[in-house]
């Protein structure tokens, strides 16, 4: 049976490059990896062979003018000046192997680096006061530190500490059947690379102890729900004396009473009766920096903005600052009083009887439409 062109087994042109050979091969080695398509096994592995075959022609540069001149004949036995030689199931053995140290983390070769500990994530809960000017904050956080009597090597002497004879320090080891290679975690260290013969009796041999810390968190100005602060190396300690994790101090902002907040702006509602919306005046608002007077001109609607600049959150990033947008809203009275009743039902006369309706622009221009539209 014929044999597939390599270029097309790749998925690449003539004129790929290294670099596109060596990427195409990856991605195909992975989607037809055989412990990925356990449904049909034979076929994978009869794929993956086929694959890592034409790699191994391509990304050869003296096989791949040899390919490029005479075919698949430049590898069969005897052919040319002797050719380059067949595939064997050792090749596709170790072929296998580097797929799965470059995929998976490492060979049964490679000397495994100690793991850095893992990170951590602190929930912060701020008010709107303090996420606007900014503020320091105490936090205590249960984690895994270094064991403070062993300084994470697991035992008391260090001469106590030796490598792992079955996995030489990887953590690993490789099991193989035929071409193909598996690795697990090594049964005589659990992973660690090394053998504590006397444990240290603080950490047990883990090297690490549990412990709470507290810890000065500065929260700077501009802060809002779903920033985050990192903390270098306030995560979990390593294992085998590894380098600490970090700390993620993840922000969420408090629902304030007065205000409502949009990026570096803040919006608030300003209830004024309606005798100071028809004639106007002065009224007390609230900002984060005390009390301002904002000024209503006569004849303010329902939903008229007014803007305070600079009275909203600074930027985080910049100096900036944000605005504050005061929604007026006109209230009804309520509970009144007969003299009360009285005077208003004098106003609603002497409105009513002004046909031009020119004090309510807006009730004319509604009946005016409304007019229009039933003809």
């Amino acid at each position: 049976m014929a044999k597939k062109d390599y270029y097309e087994v790749l998925g690449v042109s003539r004129d790929a490059n290294e670099r596109e050979i060596k990427k195409a091969y990856k991605r195909l080695a992975m989607k037809y990896h055989p412990d990925k398509n356990q449904d049909d096994k034979a076929n994978a592995e009869a794929k993956f062979k086929e694959i890592k075959e034409a790699y191994e022609v391509l990304s050869d540069a003296q096989k791949k003018a040899a390919y490029d001149q005479y075919g698949h004949a430049a590898f069969e036995q005897g052919a040319g000046s002797g050719g380059f030689g067949g595939f064997n199931n050792a090749d596709f053995g170790d072929a296998f192997g580097d797929i799965f140290s470059e995929f998976f983390g490492g060979g049964g070769r490679r000397q495994q680096a100690a793991a850095r500990g893992a990170d951590l994530q602190y929930n912060l809960t701020l008010t709107l006061e303090e996420a606007a000017k900014g503020v320091a904050k105490e936090i205590r956080v249960p984690t895994l530190v270094e064991c403070d009597v062993c300084h994470g090597l697991g035992s008391e002497k260090p001469s106590d500490v030796t490598t792992c004879a079955t996995c030489h320090g990887s953590g690993v080891v490789q099991m193989r059947q035929g071409f193909f290679a598996v690795q697990q975690e090594c049964p005589t260290c659990h992973g660690r690379g090394k053998i504590v013969k006397n444990p240290c009796k603080k950490c047990h041999g883990d090297g690490r102890i549990e412990k709470t810390k507290t810890l000065s968190v500065n929260i700077p100005a501009g802060v809002d729900t779903g920033s985050r602060i990192r903390l270098s190396g306030e995560g979990e300690a390593g294992e085998n004396g590894a380098p600490a994790g970090d700390l993620y101090v993840q922000i969420q902002i408090r629902q304030h009473a007065i205000f409502e907040r949009d990026g570096m702006n803040l919006h608030c509602e300003v209830p004024i009766n309606i005798a100071m919306a028809a004639l106007g005046g002065d009224v007390e608002v609230p900002t984060l920096d005390g009390r301002v007077s904002l000024t209503i001109p006569a004849g303010t609607q329902t939903s008229k903005v007014f803007r305070l600049r600079g009275k909203g959150i600074k930027s985080l990033r910049s100096s900036s600052m944000g605005d504050l947008f005061c929604h007026v809203v006109v209230e009804t009275p309520v509970d009144l009083t007969a003299r009360q009743k009285e005077l208003l039902k004098e106003l609603s006369d002497t409105l009513s009887s002004d046909k031009s309706q020119k004090h309510s622009p807006k009730a004319k221009n509604f009946f005016d439409k409304v007019k229009t539209f039933f003809g």
